[in-house]
């Protein structure tokens, strides 16, 4: 059974409660809530991406579509039809749920780079269904007059109030996905993982368990394509395009498949990186990334999360 530390938990808790405080006080970083909120966003996606690929040993090169389905889905019904935002983000959830299983019931019977062209395939469709419904989805041009989200009443309008929400359910989801693997599902997932025909030998549902954790990490990515909707009030399909589902290889490869605190840690280093670090080096940004990626593969192939345990390793050599 896998063990959560309570002590670098609590640590992670308070250090993301108190950063806008703290990111207040010092008007170099003062803009770092707003990053932190796209952050967060991206760990929602990571948290269900390294369940499915670290965990399960399934490929997915698609899920910038299911963030895409979340996110249109939320916009479509709430400028065009007044659906209350937070129904909307229900019902795209809901949305991702059934094209993933309409998806996955197929898709998963495939193994290695066959399954990994099928999630990529669904995903570029996708993303030409966006830039094609122009009635629906505005078109390249994308969909403005989203509109924000509101608490009781309370309008989530500053960078700040939103991060709290985003936050809370990062934490929320990360809770849940902690208790899975230690369940007998998450036993099975790894057993799934580690041979499949041993699984299979040993009565485990295989196709069953694949389609249900492919299911809850599309619901995932959904959630947080509504949430980055309402938060931008703006979406166009390049945003949901396939070097975003890249991207979101590199966050878990970075932080470190095997571990869904090594998830976060890969969303908020990539999304500091996309957003604020590398705007310098404009049209070379993907060839960071690359180098990135390279290096993390040879040197740190556990990803940042291992990097601890193996340099207690070498210390003891």
């Amino acid at each position: 059974m896998l063990r959560i530390r309570k002590a670098p938990m609590l640590a992670g808790a308070l250090l993301i409660l108190v950063f806008p405080w703290i990111a207040s006080r010092v008007p170099a970083i003062s803009h770092y809530p707003d990053l932190m909120v796209f952050a967060g966003v991206y760990a929602l996606i990571t948290i269900g991406l390294s369940l499915l690929m670290g965990y399960a040993g399934q490929i997915s090169l698609g899920h910038a579509a299911f963030f895409g389905i979340g996110a249109y889905v939320s916009g479509v019904l709430t400028t065009q039809y007044g659906v209350n935002a937070w129904l909307a983000m229900l019902l795209g959830a809901l949305a991702a749920a059934v094209v993933a299983v309409a998806i996955g019931a197929p898709s998963l019977k495939l193994r290695g780079h066959y399954l990994a062209m099928a999630t990529l395939a669904f995903g570029i469709i996708i993303n030409i269904v966006f830039r094609e419904e122009a009635r629906w989805t505005g078109g390249p041009d994308g969909m403005v007059g989203i509109s924000g989200l509101t608490v009781f009443g309370y309008a989530l309008d500053s960078a700040g109030k939103y991060y709290y929400l985003v936050w809370g359910i990062v934490a929320a989801v990360f809770l849940f996905t902690v208790n899975l693997i230690q369940s007998p599902t998450g036993r099975a997932l790894r057993a799934i993982h580690a041979s499949e025909a041993a699984s299979a030998a040993m009565g485990i549902p295989i196709a069953r368990y694949k389609v249900i954790v492919f299911t809850f990490s599309a619901v995932l990515a959904a959630l947080a394509g509504s949430l980055y909707a309402h938060y931008m009030n703006f979406i166009n399909p390049a945003t949901f395009d396939l070097f975003f589902s890249i991207k979101l290889i590199i966050m878990i490869a970075l932080g470190g498949m095997h571990s869904i605190w090594g998830a976060i840690i890969g969303a908020i280093i990539v999304a500091f990186l996309s957003l604020e670090w590398l705007h310098y080096f404009e049209e070379f940004e993907i060839v960071v990334y690359g180098a990135v990626l390279l290096l993390v593969t040879i040197f740190l192939p556990e990803g940042l999360s291992g990097a601890p345990a193996k340099l207690m390793a070498r210390m003891r050599r």
